[in-house]
């Protein structure tokens, strides 16, 4: 319904951004401000490399449950399409490219990445936050599709699509410092 508004009568758009709370535009102000400073090369420990893809998850599942959770049943199978979609675009993404992006270096004397800058996270933060919005706004619209399997199951995997990139790119880092770890304990010339 939100798409056919938008397509078939864009000045309705306005009456939604007028109606969102203003603490919406403030968080997405800072999902934003932190994607972007993954635009920029940076240094980073092993610790916050992976706790902004297990903020996004959190955020995600939290998400799912916010809009598929008022039933038992639905929400088991909403979070089920969710973890489903993320381990499956996890191990694709991992089997298209294993290794972490070339520059990324780990430290082990430090026990800190560098990290050349990306577009990346600031997309996938992006397209979180965008899932949640036009979800909590076609349901203001249309309650009914809380109980919409089909709807619950495709907002799920959508989500789960965006986890697993962050994911793979988390694991990815990981692999980066247990590689270093292993190789760095290893005598010379051997």
């Amino acid at each position: 319904m939100l798409l056919n508004m938008i397509v078939h009568q864009p000045q309705a758009l306005i009456q939604v951004v007028t109606h969102t709370p203003y603490w919406v535009w403030g968080l997405l102000a800072a999902l934003v401000g932190l994607g972007a400073s993954q635009l920029y090369d940076r240094t980073a420990s092993l610790r916050r490399t992976q706790l902004m893809p297990l903020g996004m998850a959190v955020f995600s599942v939290a998400g799912v449950l916010s809009a598929f959770g008022s039933s038992a049943p639905m929400a088991v199978q909403a979070v089920g399409a969710w973890l489903a979609a993320a381990a499956a675009i996890t191990a694709l993404a991992l089997w298209f490219q294993p290794t972490a992006p070339t520059g990324t270096l780990y430290a082990s004397s430090s026990r800190s990445f560098y990290v050349p800058g990306s577009a990346m996270p600031l997309a996938l933060i992006v397209g979180i936050f965008l899932t949640k919005y036009f979800v909590g706004v076609e349901l203001a619209m249309q309650p009914s599709l809380a109980r919409d399997g089909a709807f619950a199951l495709q907002i799920s995997a959508l989500y789960g699509v965006f986890n697993g990139l962050f994911a793979a790119r988390a694991l990815r880092m990981w692999r980066l410092a247990q590689q270093s770890v292993v190789y760095g304990a290893a005598p010379v010339g051997t």
